[in-house]
């Protein structure tokens, strides 16, 4: 579909307006208590629910409460305790490889720049935007499954499901200021209206405005 920016600008506006009107808390849906923990969250929800990724932090910040334990940790212990999340060979050896470099090139902070957080192993700009946006206020479009389609069926793309492309177009009509809490309420939204199957477009807020409503 080609929608014109001022178009998709005020498709954003509304959208935005009802969204807050459902979801006044935009809040991420992983658990965590500070910035580490986030960013390991993140690593560790690829291919994985939310819900059971935090189920599985609170065992692993158990056994590792500092970002100096997690640098101790051996991968295959990391792996044993993330083992349900999947992939978890891979995630483990990610999350203590950039354990490390938090702690011998950031000194212990997790960075707040896009250059330097995709630099940590498993990080790609999803997870940097989740961080620039939520620990640092700065504005962030995180473009994850249900930001790329609901985004999409609105009309604030051109349908795209690559994901640098759909955070490309949203940032041209997404006030700044909204993006990263709207990218929350997709998420919110996207479990309980606009599903990837069987959408409710009847009862949906947005069917007034939204390109795709009736016709999934």
């Amino acid at each position: 579909m080609t929608v014109n920016t001022d178009d998709r600008k005020d498709l954003a506006a509304r959208t935005v307006t009802e969204l807050k009107k459902i979801y006044p808390d935009a809040i991420c849906s992983l658990t965590y208590n500070d910035p580490i923990q986030l960013i390991i969250a993140v690593r560790l929800s690829a291919q994985c629910t939310d819900a059971r990724v935090n189920k599985v932090t609170p065992v692993l910040f158990k056994k590792y409460p500092t970002l100096e334990a997690l640098c101790d940790a051996s991968s295959e212990d990391i792996g044993e305790i993330i083992k349900p999340c999947g992939l978890f060979n891979t995630k483990a050896r990610d999350i203590r490889n950039l354990a490390l470099m938090i702690r011998d090139e950031y000194g212990g902070k997790v960075p707040d720049s896009m250059e330097q957080l995709l630099r940590l192993p498993g990080v790609g700009r999803k997870t940097a935007n989740l961080i620039l946006g939520d620990v640092y206020g700065m504005p962030a479009i995180v473009a994850d499954t249900h930001c790329i389609r609901i985004s999409g069926r609105i009309g604030l793309t051109d349908g795209t499901k690559d994901p640098v492309k759909v955070e490309k177009q949203l940032r041209e009509c997404v006030e700044p200021t909204e993006g990263n809490n709207l990218c929350h309420r997709f998420v919110l939204f996207g479990r309980e209206t606009c599903t990837a199957r069987s959408p409710k477009c009847g009862s949906c807020p947005l069917r007034g405005f939204c390109k795709s409503a009736g016709h999934e």
